[in-house]
């Protein structure tokens, strides 16, 4: 299902402690770390809002991140010494990055598998 909107943002900046990114027909609101280099972000909670006013959620995390959790637990001996990762609403990317993270988002949304991998948020 394609939206037929433009693949650029409409806005993006800090609306602390997030950073928003808004497009015509969603709002993606990142919570990185205060200091985190934005084009290397690599473990984030992400909120989007599309246009009918849903919420929606999930973590975001970079192939590199998972592997690297997963080395610490074999470390420490968390999650069966390494052996697994799991997370509830967890969201795998390939790259890092605000940027990135927002495209992918962009296809899931325009692919109309956005709902199969964002969890919907009850209204508050």
């Amino acid at each position: 299902m394609s939206h037929g909107t433009s693949i650029e943002p409409v806005e993006q900046g800090w609306d602390e402690p997030w950073y928003r990114v808004r497009y015509e027909d969603f709002e993606a609101w990142f919570l990185p770390g205060p200091h985190e280099d934005l084009d290397a972000v690599c473990n984030v909670d992400v909120e989007v809002r599309l246009e009918d006013g849903s919420r929606w959620s999930a973590t975001v995390f970079t192939v590199a991140e998972v592997k690297r959790l997963m080395e610490k637990g074999a470390r420490t001996g968390e999650d069966l010494s390494g052996r697994y990762f799991w997370c509830s609403d967890g969201l795998i990317v390939r790259d890092p990055g605000i940027d990135s993270m927002t495209q992918v988002i962009r296809g899931l949304l325009d692919a109309g598998e956005f709902d199969d991998v964002f969890q919907q948020l009850e209204d508050e």
